[in-house]
């Protein structure tokens, strides 16, 4: 691919140079007409433009901006603008005589701001030092030139080292500003190499370059250069002179003070017109000054005027006051008098009521007491009827005990009896006898294996059922373990025995404060009790006998209990309660919460199956979803 592509650059360029050549014949020969007059000049390769009448530079720099802008499909086009370059060129050098050229050098000399230049202004440095590495050149980075150039006062904007394919090209182009500054940096920059025995005529003179860098400024032949650094200046750049700059600028400076002064003068009529409004609105508002002044003295006139009227009213209006407070003096006072008259029937009325209500209230109460002693007489009976039975079969129980008792120990004498009596005779030699006690020892000894056969096997049962304790215990463990990374609202989940409800202490605390203090106070005190059902020195339980069994249960006369219960009500005191209940139940002696597994439906501990039936369950309906 590499080598077809370089030879069709090879074609394309001698293709392009056949037609320039071609082309510029033709402008010699005079075939094609440039020149209209001695200074207009025009395009004939632009028919359609509307401004094609130019200048001589002016249609130099117009075929450069084709020339440079054409691609490569469009060859003819820009060979015609090439060739328009060259015939241009070369007509402005004919034009200039001998004289005006020497001239033109010593000025050019004196005045470094004559001829075209490259603009935006731009410098140009060659012979960078490159080297070859792994088969491309590589030199010097702008940024580095940049800082050296900086350095020196030059003031660049950027440096833009040129590449090729072959890598580094030895050449970079430095940028300076668009503005007049810009200009001088580039005119100094350009002196310093040029006294410096390294400017653009010692580059283009030298014999050996050396190691160090060239530099001038760019102007009309390094734009026109066919090589790299002319196509660069094409693509970024135009050619013009100082004067067409300054004429530029001095444009557009007076089309700037034309637009500044037309807007004085808008702002001026504007302000004439607002003066005018000013005087007018002035005008007017004296006008509605002394029509307000008018206005005000008549409503002044008007408020005395109904003032007056007001008074003779209010006069008026006293004396019928005087006449009807009378009248309700008169009326007040028969009121009075037949309200006591009712205050005393209702007296008699209320105490002759509360007879009534008394005599009814201690009927009823006879009703109900007679009617409790009769279900009391009842309950009493039917209670003495089963005391009477149990203790008639509690009897007969301890008869039949007594009776099989008594069998036994007359079975237990008679058998030593027996067992003595064969002993003594086996010692006078019978034989049977001995046979027989023989018989009877060998029993006796196979029921002994038997009994300690069957003490093996329960212990055996004991140490099975310890183990089967353990992994019940186990299990019972993991199953918290498991809940209690799960939602509490579950039907089986784990409960903090001994933890304390904070819910009746805010609703407490609410009662007696009000927003952010109420919190802070239900958890302080919640805090606080905290501590005191952690506290192993307090044990509000008392110890009591019921039915022959001894029990604790909650000391009501405690001293921290009864003041929690006077101050903050019994929701609170029943939360204390219930989490002192739990934590003497669960786990008495270390006084901290205990995790259990909870049937939360129920209000009680859960048994081990329920929990697993509950997991079961759950792993059933998320294995429907996901089917």
């Amino acid at each position: 691919m590499a080598p077809s592509s370089r030879n069709d650059a090879r074609n394309s360029e001698s293709e392009l140079d056949d037609y320039r050549k071609r082309f510029y014949r033709e402008l010699q020969n005079g075939r094609v007409v440039v020149k209209i007059s001695d200074t207009v000049f025009r395009c004939p390769y632009c028919p359609s433009r509307k401004d094609r009448d130019y200048r001589c530079r002016e249609l130099f720099q117009h075929a450069s901006r084709v020339a440079r802008d054409s691609g490569s499909n469009d060859v003819k086009e820009k060979a015609r603008h090439l060739a328009l370059m060259k015939f241009l060129d070369e007509y402005l050098e004919k034009k200039q005589s001998p004289a005006a050229t020497k001239d033109t050098e010593s000025s050019s000399k004196a005045n470094d701001s004559d001829g075209l230049f490259v603009w935006p202004w731009v410098g140009i440095i060659a012979n960078i030092p490159v080297q070859r590495t792994d088969g491309r050149y590589v030199g010097e980075s702008g940024t580095r030139i940049k800082e050296s150039l900086a350095g020196q006062g030059f003031n660049p904007l950027k440096v833009h080292p040129l590449w090729n394919h072959r890598g580094h090209s030895g050449f970079a182009i430095v940028e300076f500003g668009k503005d007049w500054p810009g200009f001088t940096n580039a005119i100094a920059f350009d002196k310093a190499f040029e006294t410096d025995h390294h400017g653009k005529k010692d580059y283009k003179t030298a014999r050996c370059l050396g190691d160090k860098l060239y530099g001038w400024v760019a102007r009309d032949d390094d734009y026109s250069s066919k090589g790299i650094v002319g196509e660069h200046l094409r693509k970024t750049g135009d050619l013009k002179t100082v004067e067409e700059i300054q004429a530029e600028d001095q444009r557009k400076t007076t089309t700037l003070v034309s637009n500044l002064t037309n807007v004085i003068e808008v702002k001026a009529m504007r302000l004439k017109e607002i003066e005018s409004k000013y005087t007018e609105t002035s005008i007017s508002l004296s006008n509605v000054m002394s029509e307000k002044d008018a206005m005000h003295h008549a409503f002044n006139e008007e408020i005395i005027r109904i003032q007056r009227q007001a008074r003779d009213h209010f006069e008026k209006i006293s004396l019928e006051h005087a006449r009807s407070k009378m009248q309700l003096e008169t009326q007040k006072k028969e009121l009075e008098n037949r309200e006591k008259d009712l205050e005393k029937r209702k007296a008699q009325n209320e105490s002759e009521k509360r007879k009534i209500d008394y005599e009814k209230e201690m009927n009823e109460k006879a009703t109900l007491e007679q009617q409790k002693a009769d279900d009391n007489v009842l309950r009493l009976a039917e209670d003495q009827k089963r005391e009477k039975e149990k203790l008639h079969k509690r009897i007969i129980d301890l008869e039949r005990k007594l009776d099989a008792k008594q069998a036994l120990e007359l079975e237990i004498e008679r058998l030593r009896g027996a067992l003595q009596v064969v002993k003594h005779m086996g010692e006078n030699g019978d034989m049977d006898m001995k046979v027989k006690m023989d018989k009877m020892q060998e029993e006796l000894k196979e029921k002994e294996e038997e009994l300690e056969s069957l003490e093996a096997l329960n212990q055996t049962l004991v140490v099975k059922e310890r183990k089967s304790n353990d992994e019940l215990q186990e299990a019972r463990k993991e199953l918290i373990s498991y809940f209690r990374d799960r939602s509490s609202r579950a039907i089986i989940s784990v409960k903090q025995m001994g933890d304390l409800n904070n819910k009746p202490f805010l609703e407490a605390i609410k009662r007696k404060y009000s927003g952010h203090e109420a919190d802070e106070k239900a958890v302080e005190l919640c805090s606080i009790w905290e501590e005191n059902l952690k506290d192993p020195s307090w044990h509000p339980f008392k110890v009591i006998t019921d039915k022959g069994n001894s029990k604790e249960i909650i000391d009501e006369e405690d001293e921290r209990l009864k003041g929690l219960r006077n101050e903050y009500g019994n929701d609170v005191y029943m939360a204390v309660i219930d989490a002192l209940k739990e934590m003497n139940e669960y786990n008495p002696s270390g006084r901290y919460c205990v995790s259990e597994l909870w049937n939360f439906k129920e209000g009680r501990k859960a048994a081990l199956r329920e929990g697993v039936e509950y997991i079961l369950k759950q792993w059933r309906v998320h294995k429907r979803k996901r089917t």
